[in-house]
């Protein structure tokens, strides 16, 4: 059996009737390789009277790593970044020892019918890096490597696969896989990192003869090779990567291997002593009853 657990996943409104579907951190599995958060958004249709914007709120100790099918987001944080984020580009935004950002709807795009639909992940940086200093960094679309493998359509997001390596700078071994695959394929994955999950963005996929349904993530044993067949047109990522150097502890947008630093970044976002967003004057305040350092 080449799949160790699947995680269903449950969803979660992030204000405004958002709504995301998270498979990680999980009960059976705190994180895939450095990925300790995995969230599915959409395909929803945005109406002219939504409001989807996530206003400026900090983190601590995780990489975001934000990435599109559909739609657009105006990126800000607090070391002056201002990007557009459009399908097909990884954004990784290094939060380090602190940063502020805000995910906006583009003026383009506001107050206009369209779709939006992307995965964003977050990576826990190593213990040596968990206080590193905050970065931002985009890459384009074109700058992705893509190719074609057994007739897949492979985009190699982060890491490397199948003879080819992202220019997308990681603290750990990291691997994120963008596949596509038309009914009937298959493709062979071997070689993966220790820890890996496979998970269905769209249509009907088997793992060596398992099936696996839309809306849940399968966590593979990575001692063996898998074989994946798409029962009908399908996209699917591959995540992955070398164990976590230890538990982390999560509260609210930090992620820390020490509960006392995220105590502590709770009372300084309290006290708003994080770096401001240029540009930005609003703030999602921290959540009542969260507890913070003494």
């Amino acid at each position: 059996m080449t799949i160790s657990h699947v995680l269903k996943g449950h969803e979660k409104d992030l204000g405004g009737g958002f709504m995301v579907r998270r498979y990680l951190p999980s009960v059976v599995k705190q994180a895939v390789g450095p990925f300790i958060f995995f969230d599915h958004f959409g395909p929803v249709d945005v109406k002219p009277e939504d409001n989807h914007d996530v206003r400026p709120h900090p983190h601590i100790g995780l990489a975001t790593v934000t990435y599109l099918f559909e739609g657009a987001i105006e990126h800000r944080d607090s070391i002056g970044s201002l990007q557009r984020i459009e399908p097909g580009a990884i954004n990784w935004m290094t939060a380090g020892s602190g940063i502020v950002h805000s995910e906006r709807t583009p003026k383009d795009l506001a107050g206009k019918p369209h779709r939006t639909h992307g995965l964003q992940l977050w990576a826990a940086l190593p213990k040596a890096h968990e206080e590193t200093e905050p970065a931002f960094v985009h890459t384009a679309a074109e700058e992705i490597p893509e190719l074609e493998v057994q007739g897949a359509k492979v985009r190699v997001l982060i890491g490397s696969a199948f003879g080819r390596t992202s220019p997308v700078a990681t603290f750990s071994q990291t691997l994120y896989l963008d596949v596509q695959l038309q009914e009937g394929q298959e493709l062979g994955l071997s070689g993966l990192p220790e820890e890996a999950a496979v998970y269905p963005v769209s249509g009907e996929l088997e793992i060596d003869g398992t099936a696996l349904a839309l809306h849940t993530m399968a966590l593979l044993d990575t001692r063996s090779s898998q074989r994946v067949v798409a029962r009908s047109t399908a996209r699917f990522v591959v995540i992955g990567g070398e164990p976590l150097d230890g538990h982390r502890f999560m509260l609210w947008n930090f992620v820390s291997s020490s509960k006392e630093r995220l105590l502590q970044a709770a009372s300084d976002w309290d006290a708003q002593r994080f770096p401001k967003v240029p540009g930005e004057t609003e703030w999602i305040p921290l959540p009542q009853n969260t507890p913070r350092a003494s």
